[in-house]
């Protein structure tokens, strides 16, 4: 027979078991807890995609209503919404440049006019959305679309 056990030897047994155990509750737990986190996670770059992609819009519009003269242009690259080059002090319409929150590291893809004018941004992100009834946050409905991509944020249409 083997050599006669010693006290403790069968604590050391249990402990590894129950801690075995705990490990792989602790697994399923966060198992669970992970796809809930993510879609949080998602809801979150929703509305932030949304607030931004609306920044974008009223400031088209914007630069597009102090155009001076009578043409009422929109500009030619998003870099302009900083530092308008139509006047000569500092007309700024948006502070900076935001990311894409849903294409990071992409940047935000441009809708252009006739004249190659800038008149809205997307997202270049082919996710597909949580919401299903979203709007932007001048109250226009988005599209129930397939991919952030569809979500177009564009200056409105002049009256």
């Amino acid at each position: 027979m083997g050599a006669p056990m010693r006290a403790g030897e069968t604590q050391g047994g249990f402990t590894l078991l129950a801690l075995l155990a705990f490990m792989a509750v602790t697994t399923l737990g966060l198992a669970a807890a992970v796809p809930r986190w993510s879609h949080e996670r998602q809801r979150e770059q929703e509305r932030e995609l949304i607030r931004i992609g609306t920044a974008y819009a009223l400031a088209l519009e914007r630069y597009r209503e102090v155009s001076p003269g009578t043409a009422r242009r929109f500009p030619e690259r998003l870099e302009y919404l900083l530092r308008d080059p139509r006047f000569v002090g500092t007309v700024r319409h948006l502070r900076r440049l935001h990311d894409d929150p849903m294409a990071l590291g992409v940047g935000w893809q441009v809708l252009r006019d006739a004249q190659g004018s800038i008149i809205g941004v997307h997202s270049g992100s082919p996710r597909a959305p949580l919401s299903r009834a979203a709007t932007d946050l001048r109250g226009e409905p988005l599209p129930d679309a397939t991919s952030y991509a569809q979500w177009v944020f564009r200056a409105r249409d002049l009256p």
